[in-house]
């Protein structure tokens, strides 16, 4: 189950379904009262939680829930139409694992959603994944491509598995520069052009499986 906390109507329906529509079940909050008192009742997998609120703002209610043994430990991504350095330092200082700025992607957000369960251990991830004659085998740490074995750096598996992961979703360059390097990664986007450039040349045949989506990012078409 995923809480959405926001006030705005459209963007928390547009949310929801969304959620809903990729097999994640959703309820959403129009404040933190409501969410407050149904996070008592439920224990949620993650938490998408706005800033600007009416009553308790985000940070406010952050802070409550890091403070509670019952909620300290649930993953929580910070959405909001801030986008200034301050406020996504102090979400996260405050224990937020992600931090996503409007106007975002709806398959952006499910790709971080994911994300952020996966590094917490709250989504079982499949040992093996397979698109178009890619095979990447995550507790061997092992592709293949129709069946010869191709060897990768560690951040070349990483990305593979990151895109093959979320099929048809674009991942934006920012966001794979912070999932796969880090938040304190002093890099630039490009690159992440690089890694993929040379990702591509070593799935050879396959790598045209690897899409670019001019001025956003990339993503793997799952097309078999």
């Amino acid at each position: 189950m995923i809480y959405c906390v926001e006030d705005d109507d459209n963007i928390r329906e547009l949310v929801i379904y969304t959620l809903e529509s990729t097999g994640m079940a959703a309820r959403g909050f129009a404040d933190g009262s409501a969410f407050m008192e149904a996070l008592a009742e439920e224990t949620p997998e993650l938490v998408l939680l706005d800033i600007m609120l009416p009553g308790d703002d985000g940070i406010t209610i952050l802070k409550k829930m890091k403070q509670s043994s019952k909620t300290k430990d649930m993953p929580v991504i910070m959405v909001t139409a801030k986008g200034t350095e301050y406020d996504k330092v102090i979400g996260l200082d405050l224990g937020a694992d992600d931090y996503v700025t409007k106007p975002f992607g709806m398959m952006e957000l499910v790709s971080r959603i994911k994300a952020v369960l996966r590094r917490t251990g709250r989504m079982q991830e499949k040992d093996v994944l397979e698109i178009n004659g890619i095979r990447l085998d995550i507790r061997k740490h092992e592709v293949t491509v129709n069946g010869s074995l191709i060897i990768l750096t560690l951040k070349e598996f990483e990305m593979l598995r990151l895109l093959m992961s979320n099929p048809n979703i674009v991942l934006t360059r920012d966001q794979l520069l912070e999932d796969i390097w880090g938040y304190n990664f002093e890099g630039e986007t490009r690159t992440v052009d690089v890694h993929v450039r040379t990702l591509r040349q070593k799935l050879g045949e396959r790598g045209s499986v690897i899409e670019t989506v001019r001025g956003v990012g990339y993503r793997i078409g799952d097309y078999s």
